[in-house]
C-alpha cells in the first residue's frame, strides 16, 4: 500500500481531498494530521482513503516543543520531520506532500525509489543559465535546490528527520542574507550530510510554475505542485498546462463550490524581496564581467 501523508489546517481540507482523491486513482492512501482542530465536524464529503491524526496526539518531547514554538504556518513546516517520525510506528515507507499537490499519474515508481534509498528529494529545476533568466539562476541559492512540498522517507532516514527537525526549531526565516528559506534551505544539505539520499529528476514529478519551461504530455505529468505561483501561470489559457490547472480546478469545486483563484497576497517578506531586487538589480548593472557567446 502507498503511504502518503500531509499537514492541513480546516480551511484547506478541500485541497486535501482533491489531493486525497487524486491518489487514490491509484491505490494510495492519505494520512492528515489537522493542527487547528480536535476533530472534524463535516465527513460526508471525506474520501474513503483519509485518515485524520489531531495535534495532541504527537506528544513526544521532539513535538511538544514545537507545538509551543511555532504556530500557524511555521508550525505546519516545522512539524513535517515530527509527524513522518510519528507515522513510522506504523510504516515502513512514506511519503509527504504538501496538501496543493494533484497527482496525474502513477506512483509506484517513486515508492520503488525506497527499497534502496532513504531519503527521496525533488529539485526545484529552475532555469539555471547564468546568460539569461539570471534571477532564476540565483534562486537555487536564495530559496533552495530542492522543494520542500515533497518528500519520500524510509525508516532508515530517523536521523536525518531528526537533523531536519532540530534545524527548525533552531530557525526558520526566509532571509537571504543568512542563507535561510523556512523549512526548504536546510534540505540542501541532506546530499552531503546523509547516505542513500535519491534525487528524483524525473521532470513529471513536482511540476510547477517555476519549471514549467519543461514540455510533457499529460501521460507524463505524475504530480503538479499548484501553489499561488503555478496558479498565476497555468491559469493563462494560453499556457502548455493550462489544461491541468482546469481538471484541478474542476475538482477543487467538487469540494469548495465556492474557491476562486488566490489573489497575490501582501505581506512582510515581499517588501524584503522587492528591497532585495532592488539591489540585485543594481549589482547587475555595476557587473563589468564578460559573459562568453
Amino acid at each position: 500500500m502507498a503511504i502518503f501523508c500531509t499537514i492541513s489546517t480546516q480551511y484547506h481540507l478541500f485541497k486535501t481531498y482533491a489531493l486525497a482523491e487524486s491518489i487514490q486513482k491509484f491505490g494510495g492512501e492519505l494520512k492528515v494530521l489537522i493542527i487547528d482542530c480536535d476533530t472534524i465536524k463535516d465527513l460526508s464529503n471525506v474520501p474513503s482513503n483519509v485518515q485524520f491524526n489531531f495535534l495532541e496526539q504527537l506528544n513526544s518531547e521532539r513535538a511538544e516543543i514545537t507545538k509551543r514554538v511555532y504556530k500557524k504556518d511555521k508550525l505546519r513546516w516545522a512539524l513535517k520531520p515530527v509527524y513522518l517520525l510519528y507515522l513510522f510506528s506504523q510504516y515502513n515507507k512514506l511519503i509527504y506532500v504538501d496538501n496543493d499537490i494533484y497527482f496525474y499519474s502513477g506512483y509506484n515508481f517513486i515508492f520503488d525509489e525506497l527499497d534502496s534509498s532513504d531519503v527521496l528529494l525533488t529539485p526545484h529545476f529552475y532555469p539555471s543559465s547564468p546568460n539569461t533568466n539570471q534571477t532564476w539562476l540565483e534562486a537555487n541559492f536564495r530559496l533552495g535546490l530542492y522543494n520542500a512540498g515533497f518528500i519520500g522517507v524510509n525508516k532508515n532516514a530517523k536521523e536525518a528527520l531528526i537533523w531536519w527537525s532540530d534545524c527548525c526549531l533552531y530557525e526558520m526565516k526566509q532571509s537571504y542574507w543568512r542563507g535561510l528559506f523556512d523549512d526548504q534551505k536546510y534540505l540542501d544539505l541532506f546530499p552531503v550530510l546523509f547516505n542513500n539520499v535519491k534525487v528524483i529528476k524525473y521532470r513529471g514529478c513536482n511540476l510547477a510554475g517555476w519549471n514549467d519551461e519543461v514540455v510533457l504530455t499529460k501521460e507524463q505529468v505524475v504530480f503538479v505542485h499548484f501553489n499561488e505561483f503555478t496558479f498565476s501561470k497555468f491559469s493563462n489559457e494560453s499556457h502548455i498546462y493550462h489544461s491541468l490547472f482546469s481538471s484541478y480546478m474542476r475538482v477543487l469545486k467538487v469540494f469548495n463550490p465556492e474557491f476562486q483563484l488566490p489573489f497575490k497576497r501582501f505581506n512582510k517578506f515581499k517588501i524584503w524581496n522587492a528591497i532585495y531586487f532592488t539591489c540585485w538589480g543594481i549589482a547587475r548593472l555595476l557587473n563589468t564581467s564578460k559573459v562568453v557567446k
